[in-house]
């Protein structure tokens, strides 16, 4: 039987990659200490699949098809830029669970979009690489696009259901499998606009003691433009971690990291939800 045995969240701002191993600071370097951190605790957990929750940024799909939500179902990926160290091109898929939960979801009213072919950018690709496909037990990556980055926007409520429904969805699929689910996003930032640049570290640690503390329902009761007042149109991307802490409602964890620096242009924040078997001992 299948079950969730861990979520996190993490960030996927390129500033954190281009830059090469040897010109790291002390601060480029306790982030990456955080991927590898989770990339451990992926191998600890014995995940055999890691479904990745990400965003688009103009690149998957452009303005052309902006669909509210879609699941990878076929041959992936990525990611599409090139960073130091990570490598591109083929991400396995576990594609029988995968096509599992977009059948459940069509049957208990989530209209998944699909792609049966699905090249990422960092969002998803950066995650999988440096968490998930770095562990010889994980054998497939689930990618999934939620509209949380480019307007109009998947409802922030509905990017919570739709991980309560992955969680169900995992728990019915009758193979020996063992899941972690990532939300990966920036917190506070502001693309593309005048005060690209800042951060609102307040606003910041309050996202990741929600996740912690499992209080979907405090930042369910912001609306998109109070979180843009408070985090910018880059922070429209907790919906990713909405969608994960849905798939593990009322789990807690606990902050692995956060930084933020002239370096980046995001609040970088890491933490762990526990599964199952950890919240039973936590």
């Amino acid at each position: 039987m299948a079950s969730i045995v861990g979520g996190f969240i993490m960030p996927h701002e390129p500033g954190v990659f281009y830059m090469p191993k040897e010109k790291w600071n002390d601060a480029q370097k306790r982030v990456r200490d955080a991927y590898e951190q989770i990339g451990r605790r992926v191998g600890e957990l014995g995940a055999t699949t890691v479904i990745v929750v990400g965003a688009d940024h103009y690149v998957l799909f452009g303005p052309g098809c902006l669909p509210s939500y879609l699941i990878g179902i076929g041959d992936v990926s990525g990611p599409y830029e090139r960073f130091p160290d990570i490598t591109q091109g083929n991400i396995p898929n576990n594609t029988a669970l995968a096509l599992h939960i977009a059948k459940y979801g069509r049957d208990n009213g989530f209209d998944w979009a699909v792609a049966k072919t699905l090249r990422v950018d960092h969002s998803i690709g950066v995650p999988a690489r440096l968490c998930g496909l770095v562990n010889e037990s994980v054998k497939g990556v689930v990618p999934v696009y939620l509209a949380s980055g480019v307007e109009p926007l998947l409802p922030m409520r509905r990017a919570y259901e739709l991980g309560q429904m992955i969680g169900k969805a995992v728990a019915a699929w009758p193979e020996d499998e063992r899941v972690v689910v990532i939300g990966s996003g920036g917190i506070s930032h502001w693309v593309g606009l005048p005060e690209m640049g800042k951060v609102n570290e307040a606003f910041d640690r309050w996202v990741m003691d929600c996740v912690v503390r499992s209080d979907a329902e405090a930042m369910l009761a912001l609306s998109d433009a109070e979180v843009f007042e408070q985090g910018g149109n880059g922070a429209w991307e907790i919906r990713n971690f909405l969608c994960m802490m849905g798939s593990l409602k009322g789990h807690k964890g606990k902050v692995i990291a956060y930084e933020q620096g002239p370096q980046w242009v995001t609040g970088l924040g890491f933490a762990e939800v526990f599964g199952e078997a950890q919240a039973a001992t936590a």
